[in-house]
């Protein structure tokens, strides 16, 4: 396998993160490279047009055609073009000063807002206990117990774990944890530190003012009976805590108001946003694919760097230079290819999943690599890689590449239909289910069934899971 090659296929699994940042290593390592920027692209795109113009190859379908999938095709990259841009130009700041030449108040927020880093739920339980009157003691172990919260808000260890962890260097007792324990579970958010679920709605219960309607009640619930209540049994619940139907709904709906999460309403890290390859537009009635131009960027050999070398020198510097020439052209063709391959791949997609795109998931198709590979004329391992953590932006919403990829199922009428609009199907029928008696996985099969779509019961209990919706007896609830 030829250098080349090798390089080509890294660069189709990179995402399009990975990707900047190899152009970008690439960029500072190699002379002959440069960055071709907007306005220097859309000088060459009128360029190419004036020319297929005057040369009257150029007609109304092909220019509609051209405005709707930018860049489609990358022309060859010749030898020796123009410079007018170096990189460092890529990063002066612009567009983002007013008349004056200095930031707006709304600007300073916005890139605050976005550049700095988010609190997590640990800094925001350290930042309450220095707030908290206590000794050099209790602060230890109040900072034992904070490090041991999950990302939930719930007490990782045990009571008896972080004592014995501790006892030996602070010499102290385990009810001096439970006390330390009792006043980190008094700091926002409310709920925080508990050990159980059970503990964590009554944290939260407690901290409400005991005048709210069903307060009592609820808490009588949670305290004596929480497994009743986790089993639905409602018919249980209204007797032993003499409530009519109406009045435990009530009661109920109090408790579903609480947090089983308190931890998440504290941010825990830094917000990561997903930038498309690949956008999808209906125009005119027809579906039209495009590259992202910022998530491809567009390379250039440096004309100037390039005149410098000589033929005949056999020079160190001469060699060199021809050297980072030579791999300045393989990163070009093997970003060339990449495109393209994307491309290709993505137009396949949308041809194959035009029911998606107008019908939603239900009308997903069974796609697998096998059928892109053979519309592509590529190999399975090509499409596999080219799908790796690409995504795809759609009119309903952005999805990876592989998500339009799934196995199926046969029909009765001998078709086919995909696990995904499958998915699909079970999530609708389960919105729309008597919660005082949901479906359970052999009446969704037979629903399906009836449907015409031959599905086992096991397979409709998998992509219950998947879709993370409970069992039927989990999802009874009064109506």
């Amino acid at each position: 396998m030829t250098p080349q090659l090798q390089q080509a296929i890294r660069l189709l699994q990179l995402s399009t993160l990975e990707l900047k940042s190899e152009i970008q290593d690439a960029l500072e390592s190699n002379p002959m490279l440069e960055l071709i920027e907007d306005g220097e692209q859309r000088e060459h795109a009128h360029t190419e047009a004036e020319t297929r113009a005057a040369e009257g190859n150029t007609n109304t379908d092909d220019r509609d055609f051209q405005e709707t999938t930018v860049d489609l095709k990358v022309d060859e990259i010749p030898n020796d073009l123009p410079v007018d841009s170096s990189w460092e130009d890529t990063y002066e700041p612009t567009n983002y000063s007013n008349s004056s030449g200095s930031f707006n108040d709304e600007d300073d927020r916005d890139i605050d807002s976005r550049n700095c880093e988010q609190e997590s739920l640990q800094d925001h339980l350290l930042w309450q206990m220095r707030l908290t009157p206590m000794t050099e003691i209790d602060q230890a172990i109040a900072t034992s117990i904070i490090d041991s919260v999950s990302d939930d808000g719930y007490l990782g260890d045990t009571v008896q774990a972080i004592w014995e962890s501790l006892k030996d260097e602070l010499e102290i007792d385990i009810e001096e944890v439970e006390a330390v324990l009792r006043c980190v579970q008094n700091f926002d958010p409310p709920g925080v530190a508990a050990r159980d679920l059970r503990e964590c709605l009554l944290i939260q219960i407690s901290q409400l003012d005991p005048e709210i309607p069903w307060y009592q009640e609820a808490k009588a619930m949670v305290t004596s009976h929480f497994e009743l209540l986790a089993e639905r049994d409602f018919a249980q619940l209204k007797r032993k805590l003499k409530l009519n139907e109406d009045e435990l709904r009530e009661v109920v709906k109090f408790i579903h108001g609480l947090n089983p999460r308190p931890g998440n309403l504290v941010a825990s890290g830094q917000a990561e946003y997903i930038v498309p390859d690949v956008y999808v537009r209906k125009i005119n009635g027809s579906w039209h694919v495009s590259l992202n131009p910022d998530a491809t960027p567009r390379l250039n050999i440096n004309s100037m760097y390039a005149s410098l070398i000589q033929r005949a020198n056999r020079s160190a510097d001469n060699t060199y230079m021809q050297g980072q020439l030579q791999e300045a052209r393989w990163l070009i063709k093997s970003l060339q290819s990449r495109n393209e391959t994307l491309m290709k791949v993505a137009t396949c997609i949308v041809e194959r999943q035009q029911g998606f795109l107008e019908q939603g998931e239900e009308g997903m198709k069974a796609l697998v690599l096998h059928d892109v590979a053979e519309a592509v004329g590529m190999h399975e391992s090509t499409i596999s890689r080219i799908t790796n953590k690409k995504y795809m932006h759609t009119p309903r919403g952005i999805f990876e590449l592989k998500y339009f990829f799934s196995s199926h199922v046969s029909t009765a009428s001998g078709g086919e239909c995909s696990s995904t609009a499958i998915r699909a199907l079970i999530k609708k029928m389960v919105a729309a289910e008597d919660p005082r008696k949901p479906l359970s996985d052999s009446k969704i099969a037979k629903i399906l069934s009836d449907q015409g779509i031959n599905v086992a019961r096991r397979t409709v209990a998998k992509y219950r899971d998947a879709l993370v919706i409970p069992p039927s007896n989990e999802r009874k609830r009064l109506a």
